[in-house]
């Protein structure tokens, strides 16, 4: 099989790459400078030259916080554009199998917990990342609509918070266990005494392995489309991608402290915002699938701090 996978640099693209690559399929890549998805008629050029058999969407802008409050009409046009081009020009070139990855943002801002699939579109989305999830979903709304009207086979993955190799631990746009990670492995090598976390450490997370992501893409992927149908709605298709269990912000600093070997105290300013008390997904229809997360926290964790001493880690210089 050849399988074009759309963002085979980012964390879980480049993950579904060595996944697919392990089991025989011929992988076709493109770098945003070899092919720019929100170019129509680039994406058309692409499609029409190679003959594929899939397609595994996993290109998207992205970013915290920050990023997506201060430019948001670049994170709506972009990825609505890239999920457009990427399903009209796969359909118009007659790929029948295509999966789309999403993101737990496309659920209300006060869902009711564990996130069921059925909660989209049942509330206000959080302010923060609104163009970004209404991209989302309308990613998740191409795919069904194309399911609907020509026939397709597509479809789309919702993943939790997920963490491993390949992540972005940037010191102040990456998220929250990247960025734990940093900063104590960077205390551990200092000597700090101390490390202070925002908020009360109260707050309940869910983290999901990147190996294990891209384990149950590709099995979501392969199910032959009776299983799939038989377990999804034509326009409610959409399957959630999680861990089964959430921690707080406390039980996971104290974890990635343990790996990381720092001493010290670990404070939590309270003076400072908790965000969202809770996230949890709920996947309980990917587990009566026959698929089901299998890298616990700390593996995982060790796992991905390993990955950034080799590949990513800057040890600050220490005074004598």
């Amino acid at each position: 099989m050849r399988i074009y996978v759309a963002g085979h640099r980012g964390m879980v693209g480049g993950a579904i790459s060595r996944k697919l690559r392990e089991r025989g399929v011929e992988v076709i890549t493109r770098t945003h400078a070899e092919l720019d998805l929100t170019d129509q008629a680039a994406v058309r050029g692409f499609f029409t030259s190679e003959k594929l058999d899939g397609v595994v969407l996993a290109a998207a802008k992205v970013g915290g916080i920050y990023a997506n409050n201060t430019y948001p009409a670049d994170f709506i046009y972009e990825n609505l554009m890239i999920e457009a081009n990427v399903v009209h020009q796969a359909y118009a070139a007659g790929v029948q199998r295509l999966l789309f990855l999403g993101s737990s943002c496309i659920y209300p801002r006060a869902v009711e917990q564990p996130m069921r699939e059925d909660a989209l579109l049942t509330g206000v989305l959080e302010q923060t990342n609104e163009p970004y999830a209404v991209a989302k979903i309308a990613g998740i709304k191409l795919c069904e609509s194309y399911n609907r009207q020509y026939g397709t086979d597509y479809r789309s993955v919702m993943p939790t918070n997920l963490y491993g190799p390949g992540d972005n631990f940037h010191p102040q746009n990456s998220h929250v266990m990247p960025a734990l990670i940093r900063r104590f492995h960077e205390a551990a090598a200092s000597g700090a005494d101390e490390v202070v976390i925002w908020g009360t450490g109260t707050p309940r997370r869910e983290f999901l392995h990147v190996e294990d992501m891209a384990e149950a893409s590709l099995f979501v992927f392969n199910l032959d489309k009776d299983t799939y149908e038989a377990t999804t709605q034509p326009m409610l298709s959409h399957i959630n991608v999680g861990f089964g269990e959430d921690v707080t912000i406390a039980q996971l600093a104290g974890i990635i402290a343990e790996v990381t070997g720092f001493q010290g105290r670990i404070a939590f300013d309270a003076s400072k915002p908790d965000g969202t008390m809770r996230k949890l997904m709920d996947s309980s229809r990917l587990n009566s699938m026959g698929w089901k997360a299998h890298i616990a926290l700390v593996d995982g964790v060790q796992k991905t701090y390993e990955w950034f001493i080799e590949h990513a880690a800057i040890v600050p210089e220490t005074t004598a």
